[in-house]
């Protein structure tokens, strides 16, 4: 039975997936590659941690915005008035 071209580039293909993953360069980039696919995951996932602590920060900040208006809108609280006693002097004599 003949082979079509699509099965010939499959074998061809596979013949050549064989023989890089015998060649020690071809290794060393496959295995950077997948290195630097790990560190992508790894980053990503910071990443998204990093939105998270974005989004809490802008929730303090509205919240700080507010406390701070309500604070420049209340007078500040009269002092108290105290009266000082004279004081009274011992004489150790």
């Amino acid at each position: 039975m003949a082979k079509g071209p699509l099965d010939r580039l499959a074998s061809l293909g596979e013949e050549v997936l064989d023989k890089a993953s015998q060649n020690p360069a071809a290794h060393r980039i496959l295995h950077g590659a997948m290195q630097l696919k790990d560190r992508v995951d790894d980053l990503s996932k910071r990443v998204r941690g990093l939105e998270q602590m974005e989004k809490r920060l802008s929730q303090l900040e509205k919240r700080l915005g507010k406390l701070e208006y309500a604070a420049k809108k209340k007078p500040p609280p009269a002092a108290k008035k105290t009266t000082t006693a004279a004081k009274k002097t011992s004489s150790g004599s």
